[in-house]
C-alpha cells in the first residue's frame, strides 16, 4: 500500500486527517502510535524530529510529510478522489485556508491548552483559553449565516478541521444558545458519515480523555 498514517485514534488532529482520506475513500495503512511507548516514540520521530502526529508517509515518492493541513493539501494533489477539498479556484482555496487556520488556531489550540493543562494537573487558570473559545463560536456563528458547510456549499479543508476541534471543544466550552447557525453546523458535522467512522475508531480510547464525563451519550 503506497500511504501509512502514522497517528492516534484519539488525537484531534489525526481526526482531521482520516476524516479527509474518509471523504475520498483513500487507500492506506494504519500505524497507532503510543508516545508513552518508547520504541513507538523512537519510530515516529524517524519520520519526524519533533515527534508530533499525525505523519503520513508516501512510499512510492519516498516522502514523509507532517502537519494535517499539509498533508490534507498532499493528499488533494497526489490522491485525489471524486471530492476535492481544495477549491480548484484561487480565491475560493484561500476562503478555505483561511477558515482552516481558524478552526486551528482559534479553537483547536486553545481546547488543546485546556486538556493538556488537565492532563499535567495544572488547575490554573484558563479564562483566556475559554473567552477565545466564545469569541470565535460568534466567528463561526456569523460564517455559516448562509452556508452549510464553513466555506459554502462543499465540504473542504476548513470542515475536516472543524469537525474535531469543535467536537472536543463542546465538551469543554459548550456552544452558546444564541449561535444557532454553529449548533446547526455541528449537527451537520458529527451526522456525516465520515465524521461517524472516526469517531467508532475513537471511541475505544474516550476513557483517556481528560473530559470523558462529557462527552454526550450518543457519542459513546
Amino acid at each position: 500500500m503506497s500511504l501509512t498514517l502514522y497517528y492516534h485514534p484519539l488525537a484531534s488532529y489525526c481526526h482531521k486527517v482520516l476524516i479527509a482520506l474518509c471523504e475520498n475513500n483513500t487507500d492506506f495503512e494504519k500505524r497507532i502510535i503510543d508516545l508513552g511507548n518508547e520504541s513507538q516514540r523512537a519510530e515516529l520521530g524517524a519520520l519526524w524530529p519533533l515527534c508530533k502526529f499525525p505523519v503520513i508517509r508516501d512510499h512510492a515518492r519516498s516522502r514523509d510529510l507532517p502537519e494535517s493541513s499539509l498533508i490534507i493539501e498532499y493528499l488533494d494533489r497526489y490522491f485525489p478522489g471524486s471530492h476535492p477539498l481544495i477549491p480548484s479556484d484561487w480565491h475560493a482555496a484561500l476562503d478555505v485556508r483561511l477558515w482552516d487556520r481558524v478552526f486551528d488556531s482559534y479553537v483547536h489550540e486553545p481546547m488543546s491548552q485546556i486538556v493538556f493543562n488537565r492532563i499535567m494537573g495544572d488547575r490554573g487558570d484558563v479564562s483566556r483559553q475559554r473567552a477565545t473559545l466564545g469569541m470565535t463560536y460568534d466567528l463561526i456563528n456569523r460564517q455559516l449565516a448562509d452556508k452549510t458547510w464553513a466555506c459554502g456549499q462543499s465540504f473542504s479543508v476548513a470542515d475536516c478541521a472543524a469537525a474535531p476541534a469543535l467536537f472536543y471543544a463542546s465538551t469543554l466550552e459548550p456552544f452558546p444558545e444564541a449561535c444557532n447557525h454553529l449548533r446547526d453546523y455541528f449537527e451537520r458535522l458529527v451526522t456525516r458519515p465520515s465524521f461517524q467512522r472516526v469517531i467508532e475508531e475513537a471511541k475505544p480510547y474516550f476513557s483517556l480523555y481528560p473530559f470523558a464525563d462529557r462527552i454526550p451519550t450518543r457519542f459513546l
